[in-house]
């Protein structure tokens, strides 16, 4: 698996003769395993049509800021949100000076200004135009504000010029983009990750769990390993799969996942409790299925063993970052479980949504330490993996 696999890129096209390159940029993305969104501007219509990106990608183009069809279905804040990076190749030097003016007077620029994303551009124009002080005063401040710039090949344009203004090849583009979510922050260390659900059996057809996905943790997973880190992830029953580089242990029951981890955190440095590990299981399992003779069945439930807690007191070297699933009084609960636990930190969000937490491709929670309280913006779980990444490197690195 490639480090673009299910990472979301926007491509952006805006009006250059190299746009006719896009259509490749937008088909090796997708042959690394990213999904792919077009956007092009109005001048980019007049080089390669939508409807060749749309048969690419399989997903409909955007081109109008305000197009209610298209507010309707992804509006253009819910697109800066969505994207992991927003790749804009070619970009012309008109679009450049906008981005650097921050205008969001179309589409494109209105997204690339509202997204927490990483912002790619592939400059493409007339040799003259890139050397231009102009162009190349928008390029450097860019720059400062962390936009990375793949900047064009020497060689023969289309106008007859020869010089530097080409687009790079699309090869070059993807090598490039395969390295953006690479950090190399937590380069050396090792990380243990739980994820998903854990099921406590009532009999050999019944089990207690819960909604849990799994897609916070295996995010983690794949964010800690784009950090440089060597990655264990234990997971629990979930349709998701395994990041690339990743050791994966699956579990059923909270003591299985208890178990493993055990083990594997012995060798750990950071130790992520991501998984929704359920709370109470029956004290007796039916040995066999409990046939339905009445309306009501009582079962005797008792404690499962509170993993994180035990594992942050027989490793206090290790650094635990804990989660809370809250439905009411997010902080309080949440910081609560941090003391009760000796925890580093603690990750909170409120479950009573149905726009965040299970289930859901996005999330929004607070990042809890002993001495802070930060908001954690809502965003793709892809997303807030990667900030969660930092704050775990700015903590144990500094």
């Amino acid at each position: 698996m490639s480090s673009l696999s299910q990472k979301r890129i926007i491509l952006g096209i805006t009006g250059g003769i190299a746009a006719y390159k896009s259509a490749e940029i937008a088909r090796r993305l997708q042959d690394q395993g990213a999904e792919v969104r077009v956007i092009m501007t109005d001048s980019a219509q007049e080089f390669i049509r939508p409807l060749t990106l749309q048969a690419l990608t399989g997903k409909p183009v955007h081109t109008d800021l305000l197009d209610p069809k298209a507010e309707a279905a992804m509006g253009h804040i819910e697109l800066a949100r969505w994207a992991d990076a927003i790749l804009v190749a070619p970009a012309t030097a008109n679009f450049m000076a906008a981005l650097n003016q921050g205008t969001a007077n179309d589409l494109l620029t209105t997204v690339c200004l509202a997204s927490s994303g990483k912002i790619i551009v592939a400059p493409a124009m007339n040799q003259a135009m890139w050397s231009q002080p102009a162009s190349q005063e928008n390029i450097e401040c860019l720059k400062q504000r962390g936009i990375a710039i793949l900047e064009p090949d020497n060689g023969i344009q289309a106008c007859g010029d020869i010089g530097p203004g080409r687009l790079q090849q699309p090869e070059a583009i993807i090598e490039h983009m395969g390295s953006v979510f690479d950090s190399g922050i937590l380069s050396g260390k090792q990380v243990v990750i739980t994820a998903g659900p854990t099921r406590e059996a009532i009999d050999p057809v019944r089990y207690i769990s819960n909604h849990s996905s799994g897609k916070m943790g295996y995010a983690l997973a794949s964010a800690m390993l784009d950090a440089g880190a060597s990655v264990t992830l234990i997971s629990g029953p979930v349709s998701l799969q395994c990041p690339d580089r990743c050791e994966l242990i699956s579990v059923v029951s909270t003591d299985d996942m208890l178990a493993a981890t055990a083990q594997a955190v012995t060798k750990a440095d950071i130790f992520i409790s991501a998984a929704a590990v359920a709370d109470y299981r029956v004290t007796e399992v039916a040995s066999q299925k409990i046939k339905k003779k009445s309306d009501k069945m009582s079962l005797n439930l008792s404690k499962t063993p509170d993993i994180v807690s035990i594992l942050s007191k027989d490793n206090p070297k290790l650094f635990v970052v804990g989660f809370a699933a809250e439905t009411d009084r997010v902080e309080a609960y949440a910081r609560k479980k941090l003391e009760q636990k000796h925890l580093n930190a603690i990750i909170a969000n409120d479950v009573s949504r149905n726009d965040i937490g299970f289930n859901s491709d996005d999330n929004e929670a607070l990042w809890i330490d002993a001495n802070n309280c930060k908001a954690l913006s809502k965003k793709s779980k892809t997303q807030l993996a990667r900030e969660i990444a930092v704050l775990i490197a700015n903590e144990i690195n500094h």
